[in-house]
């Protein structure tokens, strides 16, 4: 029983850290526009007091959100990545910078054009960074592959 307390007392502090914490949710999906276009979504849904960053954040900032698409010969990206939100633009004396910065939800969207009628999926990564009123968390980066019908 004593050496039971005793692994309890020691590793009890430290149980807390291995629950990773994510306040993000990520849904990944496709709208066809056209006969050859389909908007890809890459929406994030943040919890309560959380936000994220604008793909234009200054250097010396938070992290940006950045998205990459892998290659696919069949497919080709039409302009930059839309930010669909509320933009929060504001002074953020932590880094010294204007920040911009989502709150809630954002939608990520890039226009994509499908050079054949074969079934074909896009696949890429986001990585984003995401703070509340008293901390950052370190950026994480999620994978997504995302079917074109």
């Amino acid at each position: 029983m004593r050496k039971f307390l005793f692994i309890l007392i020691f590793t009890a502090p430290f149980m807390g850290f291995s629950q990773v914490q994510d306040p993000v949710k990520w849904t990944f999906s496709s709208k066809k526009v056209s006969v050859d276009v389909y908007e890809v979504h890459l929406t994030a849904t943040m919890d309560r007091g959380w936000h994220t960053y604008s793909q234009a954040t200054p250097d010396g900032g938070p992290a940006p959100t950045a998205i990459a698409f892998s290659k696919n010969p069949l497919l080709s990206l039409s302009g930059n990545v839309k930010e669909i939100g509320k933009l929060e633009e504001h002074h953020e004396p932590l880094f010294g910078v204007d920040v911009k910065q989502y709150s809630n939800k954002v939608d990520f969207v890039q226009s994509v054009k499908v050079k054949s009628n074969a079934k074909t999926v896009i696949k890429g990564s986001v990585e984003y960074m995401v703070c509340d009123a008293t901390k950052c968390l370190p950026p994480k980066t999620v994978d997504f592959s995302i079917s074109l019908k």
